[in-house]
């Protein structure tokens, strides 16, 4: 089993991809691969609503240079499907709205993430966390993937790298996520 996590942070090695590690984390102990994409700070096209991507098979939009169409080709031979996200005037980075737009207008009529297990992790300095969070949701809810929670909403508090590092109850939040994350992914195998 595989999953693909997204990095839609700009800050590599930042908050978002400290709480997407924990998550990674969980999964790795108990056996299940995982491969991180990086997509913030990386040119990512804005989704401009041609509709050719609806023509497409196999799934894919009509930009091809940069990593949406790769990262579309990874997510299909994927199990899961994390998507994470600093905040930014109070909603996503613009890269992992860019990223979300235009995967999810061209794998919905393939239904790629149909049945796939599906989750959403932001960081905040102080709010906005959970309005990320919804965004991101919104493209696992309308592409009917089965959408993973954890003992509180899948947020992380910091400003500063490294901050998430101290937020106990956001490092809690992220164990428990991988937990879910994985028992779910075992459970669908059976």
């Amino acid at each position: 089993m595989k999953a693909i996590f997204v990095n839609g942070s700009p800050r590599k090695k930042g908050n978002t991809f400290m709480l997407l590690n924990m998550v990674m984390d969980e999964l790795n102990d108990r056996g299940i691969e995982t491969e991180l994409i990086q997509a913030g700070g990386r040119d990512i096209h804005g989704c401009i609503a041609c509709g050719k991507c609806s023509g497409f098979d196999p799934a894919k939009c009509v930009f091809d240079d940069d990593l949406v169409n790769e990262s579309i080709k990874k997510i299909e031979k994927a199990d899961a499907l994390i998507i994470g996200s600093p905040v930014y005037f109070g909603s996503l980075s613009a890269q992992t709205k860019a990223f979300i737009d235009r995967v999810g207008f061209a794998t919905r009529p393939h239904k790629v993430l149909k049945g796939m297990v599906c989750a959403s992790v932001s960081v905040a300095r102080r709010n906005g966390a959970l309005t990320a969070f919804n965004a991101i949701n919104n493209l696992f809810t309308i592409s009917e993937g089965i959408v993973v929670g954890s003992s509180y909403w899948n947020q992380g508090v910091g400003v500063s790298v490294g901050d998430v590092m101290e937020d106990e109850e956001g490092i809690e939040t992220m164990k428990t996520l991988g937990q879910n994350v994985a028992d779910t992914m075992f459970a669908l195998k059976k």
